[in-house]
């Protein structure tokens, strides 16, 4: 059984009414229809967001790869959530080596993961070399104080604001931006008062 840390979603340890893993399920869904080629989920956990993509584009996707710093969560997902398109390395996602190891790929995911990462641009120039011309990234973090603050969360270096975060994207020729409250995801622009805990990107390289 895999050690759960408080922040790592398991989903076998997890009730199907908890919030947190809808909202992680949910954003897989979410990318679902973004998704062809060759697909990297960076930083992918237990693995289960990877089957997720795997199952669903099947007839779209060549190969998923799902990198993750730990390699007992790297084995814990080539055990748990096996797929003949899946398989699953340790890898540091600010490793500047990566895209020479890795190659380029056709879509990029990384979910809640810029907000555990000190090395910030070196991670998005990892994202950015990883993907294809044309490629499509989609990623996506929670909102908070901002860069450099501290946050509620022990396991963050900080939480963006919304403008920092709509910021980090203007090398890509298309950015599109959502926001998310539990299972909903929404459009940006689309008009509501509630408060936006998440933000999600859609790029095109």
């Amino acid at each position: 059984m895999l050690k759960d840390t408080g922040e790592r979603v398991i989903p076998e340890n997890m009730k199907i009414t908890n919030e947190l893993l809808l909202e992680h399920i949910a954003r897989y869904h979410f990318a679902a229809p973004y998704v062809h080629g060759r697909v990297l989920d960076f930083a992918t956990g237990a693995g289960y967001g990877a089957h997720i993509t795997a199952k669903k584009g099947k007839k779209r996707v060549s190969e998923v790869i799902g990198v993750d710093i730990d390699q007992e969560v790297v084995d814990y997902a080539q055990k748990t959530y096996y797929h003949p398109l899946t398989k699953y390395i340790q890898g540091d996602v600010t490793d500047p080596h990566l895209p020479d190891r890795l190659g380029q790929f056709d879509t990029i995911l990384s979910f809640e993961t810029i907000e555990h990462v000190e090395d910030e641009k070196q991670f998005l120039l990892n994202i950015y070399q990883l993907l294809k011309p044309g490629g499509t990234l989609v990623l996506s973090t929670p909102f908070g104080q901002g860069r450099g603050k501290p946050c509620g969360s022990p396991f963050h270096v900080h939480q963006l604001t919304i403008e920092e975060f709509k910021n980090l994207f203007h090398d890509y020729t298309e950015a599109r931006f959502y926001y998310q409250k539990g299972a909903l995801i929404e459009p940006d622009g689309f008009e509501t008062n509630d408060h936006k805990p998440l933000g999600i990107v859609v790029c095109k390289k």
